[in-house]
């Protein structure tokens, strides 16, 4: 990796447009011309991303795509802002993660968005950089690039690639510019077995130990506001243990040791004031609420601090600069919302809102409580990839910074619908809706059933993703099912999903689409089914399973043949974890000598000859989660049945598509296949 030397006036027409001189934002009507947008137009990376208000206010840092097309860190000084400062750019590498370190210095590390996804992640490096754009200090090396990229004052001590950022603590006045990284150790296949926090110097490279021994085995971590570790996290043998440590104590002591699929609390956060946060499944359906623990009784206490019925709690304690005082609390049901203790968030929120309406509005604020107070607002919909403001409490201003995305127009995007509906076997289950501009109660229009991967993860929200934007632009109904097994809908309905591959998971996202036929929302005539990792094998099963359903297959970097993935194979190497298949897969998907009979029945690869439908397969040749064998054998098992399948592999890619000359051909190769067999007969 080669550094280049910060230059403004290679780059200032692109910031000039970009941050556009935070002139306020001007909305023009806009003809809806009858030609969609071409597929780039939909999977560009954003021009303006990651902002970061300064502790102080004064100064906004951001990634602004640059050329030739890569990411590099920008600062704006709010009070003088005609004249962006790049503080870090690569010729072959692009800026990743940005924190500031205080209001002098910042830390990132970085990503290759030029590079295959089938590359090694774990090794971003880390970097510091003056707010200035001086003192650019390599502090940790990328892996296989021993090039030193930036000057190093004084001895060597970049750390080894195996080190991490971790956390950004809270510096007091006058003391070293320290964040918390993470060493790395890694068994025999590459997977991450331990981490092990380190305190580094960002000016001098230097880093020292935190005080006390360690859990071993830990991999997760929490610290308080300036850095102290707090609590630990272990896993071992189906097990998970949270362990404590208090202030001023060198010793750690057990809070929770429970089973890791069915822990009665999960930590969540700590602040400076020593409160410790976690998540309970208490609400109805088991959905997780936030509670603080009470370390007198050795359990989250009985009162809830953040409930949202029908959801699980997924957000963030929002707190003062100090981080003594809690301003609110920010939470994700069918959107993006936050609960604001402080009036004067309330309010501004309010007022926000009413500037911004039918939007996101997430406010960030440095000197809260301060007449001088400096508010960051990323404003977002579903039909708009989002716009970046600042609020200065001293003019009561509210300026625009820029745009992710320029020249999309809102108008032209789908909206997105949030629903609950009632499974087959009277269960409740969410699904989400994304359709083209005018499309109500539409029976003509064909649509697309869209399964997200994981399984046990959510896989809808509220905002522009380009996927579905795409496929809605090309005249798609796109109907995403949150079938039992997701998460962040209670653990009722994760556990519902266990042990359920191919069959009542399978059924609930065939419950989706009678849904949608019945509420005459789609033509039942012209549905595909398509996804990717567990949404590909949901995909294929949906063809082994519902045939009458769905017209065409898409299926990519899919699950094929569980039983060999959880079994493994000496020669394709995986990134599954022994504990994985020993302790937790059994559970979720099934045993693999006891219910050999099923995972014979929920293979696709094995059910290939009841697929009749035509099916695109498509995988990264360098997958490590779902190796390419899967891919292969179930390409022959359906050419054994006399059903060729349409077959895309990428060289350099593993579990999906980073290259962007790689997401603009598949999205095109969908586009084809879909708009072959969902024509009109």
């Amino acid at each position: 990796m080669s550094g280049l030397q910060p230059s403004p006036s290679a780059v200032l027409s692109r910031l000039v447009l970009c941050f556009a001189a935070l002139l306020p934002l001007v909305v023009a009507a806009q003809p809806v011309p009858a030609t969609p947008y071409p597929a780039e137009a939909f999977f560009m990376r954003p021009e303006l991303s990651s902002p970061r208000l300064s502790p102080s206010g004064r100064w906004l840092a951001a990634l602004v795509r640059g050329a030739p097309e890569r990411n590099m860190l920008v600062a704006i000084d709010l009070e003088n802002p005609a004249t962006p400062q790049v503080l870090a750019r690569f010729a072959d590498v692009d800026i990743g993660r940005v924190q500031w370190v205080g209001d002098e210095r910042l830390v990132f590390d970085t990503v290759d968005l030029q590079r295959g996804s089938g590359g090694n992640l774990n090794a971003p490096g880390l970097f510091s950089v003056a707010r200035d754009g001086g003192a650019l200090r390599q502090l940790v090396k990328l892996r296989g690039n021993p090039i030193v990229t930036a000057p190093q004052v004084g001895p060597d001590r970049r750390l080894d690639y195996n080190h991490v950022l971790l956390h950004v603590p809270r510096a007091p006045p006058g003391a070293a510019a320290e964040v918390i990284v993470g060493e790395l150790r890694f068994d025999s296949r590459g997977l991450i077995e331990e981490v092990t926090p380190r305190r580094l110097d960002v000016t001098s490279g230097r880093t020292r130990s935190v005080p006390g021994d360690v859990p071993s085995g830990a991999r997760r971590w929490l610290f308080d506001a300036v850095g102290e570790p707090r609590v630990a996290v272990t896993v071992a043998q189906g097990r998970t243990q949270v362990h404590w440590r208090a202030p001023g104590q060198d010793g750690w002591v057990v809070l929770s040791a429970a089973s890791s699929l069915e822990q009665p609390w999960s930590p969540h956060s700590i602040d400076s004031a020593g409160s410790f946060f976690v998540t309970v499944p208490r609400g109805k359906g088991g959905t997780a609420e936030l509670a603080r623990f009470d370390f007198a009784t050795g359990r989250p206490q009985p009162t809830s601090l953040v409930s949202a019925p029908g959801f699980d709690f997924d957000g963030r304690v929002v707190v003062e600069d100090d981080g003594d005082s809690i301003l609110g609390f920010r939470i994700e049901t069918d959107a993006e919302t936050t609960a604001w203790l402080a009036p004067r968030m309330k309010a501004l929120q309010t007022q926000i809102d009413e500037r911004l309406p039918g939007r996101v509005n997430r406010l960030s604020c440095r000197r809260c409580s301060e007449d001088g107070m400096v508010v960051l607002v990323e404003s977002f919909s579903d039909q708009d990839p989002g716009s970046v403001w600042v609020w200065r409490a001293a003019d009561k201003k509210l300026s625009m910074v820029g745009r992710a995305l320029r020249g999309l127009e809102p108008a032209r995007m789908a909206t997105v619908d949030f629903q609950t509906i009632t499974t087959r076997d009277t269960r409740t289950m969410p699904v989400w809706l994304t359709r083209p501009p005018g499309a109500g109660a539409d029976a003509t229009r064909p649509a697309i059933v869209l399964v997200h991967g994981g399984p046990w993860v959510r896989g809808g929200h509220w905002r522009w993703q380009p996927m579905q934007q795409f496929l809605a632009s090309r005249g798609y109904v796109v109907i995403e099912p949150e079938f039992r097994g997701s998460a962040g809908y209670g653990f009722e309905h994760f556990r519902a999903g266990w042990r359920q591959f191919g069959q009542a998971m399978q059924d609930d996202v065939a419950d989706a689409v009678l849904w949608a036929t019945k509420q005459k929302l789609i033509d039942p005539q012209r549905v595909c089914i398509a996804g990717a990792s567990y949404g590909g094998y949901a995909a294929l099963m949906g063809l082994v399973r519902h045939p009458e359903l769905y017209r065409c297959g898409a299926a990519w970097v899919a699950l094929t043949d569980p039983a060999l993935w959880m079994r493994g194979h000496w020669w394709w190497h995986d990134d599954v974890s022994d504990e994985a298949r020993k302790y937790s897969l059994p559970t979720l998907i099934g045993d693999l000598d006891k219910d050999a009979p099923m995972l014979q029945a929920i293979s696709p690869v094995a059910q290939a000859a009841r697929i009749k439908a035509p099916v695109l397969l498509a995988f990264g040749e360098l997958d490590r989660r779902v190796p390419l064998n899967q891919g292969l054998n179930m390409r022959q098992a359906l050419r054994d049945a006399g059903n060729e399948p349409e077959w895309i592999t990428y060289r350099s890619e593993g579990h999906g598509w980073r290259l962007m000359e790689n997401q603009l051909d598949f999205a095109r190769r969908l586009e084809a296949f879909f708009a072959t067999h969902l024509a009109p007969r």
